[in-house]
């Protein structure tokens, strides 16, 4: 099959959601927003390419993972599995939650210089590290942080943040954990305007930040219990 399934709104799936619109895509599957018939409450569905995911491993994988990670305040909430017909292939369909909100490069573009303030970031920054090392604890990771898959939710005295599109299984879960780390700083970094602002960063930043070396990283912060402990400790 070509790589998109081109759903247009007011199909159904699985007899079940309506169609509203897509969410996004990638070399997995695709996402779509969809509504639940009977109830009316919005949800996505997850359509997994037949020829990316042929044995429906990859499929059920996530849901398990997801299932296991229910308590966790970053990762979506997994309802239901489905099965479709898509031009007589079988396609395997996840349903999760549909979460409200602005992709992190979308949030920052409202702000002022199109980026965090050092106080501001340094409070993103503890969201995500917290809510990552949850998951860590889990014994799981996320394994593809970008700035894409970053759902800011709401703003208040904190930020309430989900992730999409989770866990890759090309490492190990200590490669895996050391590259959640990483990226989280490195997104971090970006989030403050990246290399273009960082001289004039405070020092509080570039004690986390470290010029983005993979080394000085590791030995100040070997796990993200110990990033959120520093966040939770530092003088400002």
């Amino acid at each position: 099959m070509g790589r998109s399934f081109g759903l247009q709104a007011g199909r159904l799936i699985a007899r079940k959601y309506e169609v509203l619109g897509l969410l996004g895509g990638g070399w997995q599957g695709e996402v779509y927003r969809v509504m639940e018939r009977g109830t009316r409450i919005e949800r996505a569905a997850k359509l997994f390419y037949p020829d990316s995911d042929p044995r429906s491993k990859a499929a059920r994988l996530y849901a398990k993972k997801l299932h296991k990670l229910r308590d966790c305040r970053l990762p979506i909430q997994y309802h239901a599995e489905e099965e479709i017909r898509y031009r007589r292939e079988p396609v395997r369909v996840l349903i999760s939650e549909f979460v409200e909100g602005d992709p992190l490069p979308a949030f920052l573009s409202r702000q002022p210089g199109k980026r965090l303030q050092p106080f501001e970031g340094l409070h993103f920054l503890h969201a995500l590290a917290t809510g990552l090392a949850e998951i860590h604890q889990a014994g799981e990771y996320h394994g593809d942080l970008h700035v894409q898959n970053i759902i800011v939710q709401r703003r208040g005295l904190t930020f309430e943040l989900k992730l999409l599109d989770i866990f890759q299984e090309d490492e190990s879960r200590v490669e895996g954990r050391r590259s959640d780390l990483l990226d989280c700083i490195r997104i971090f970094h970006e989030a403050l305007g990246g290399a273009r602002h960082y001289r004039k960063q405070p020092k509080v930043v570039k004690e986390i930040v470290r010029g983005l070396r993979r080394g000085l990283i590791m030995e100040r912060f070997p796990t993200m219990n110990q990033l959120v402990k520093h966040l939770e400790a530092m003088d400002w």
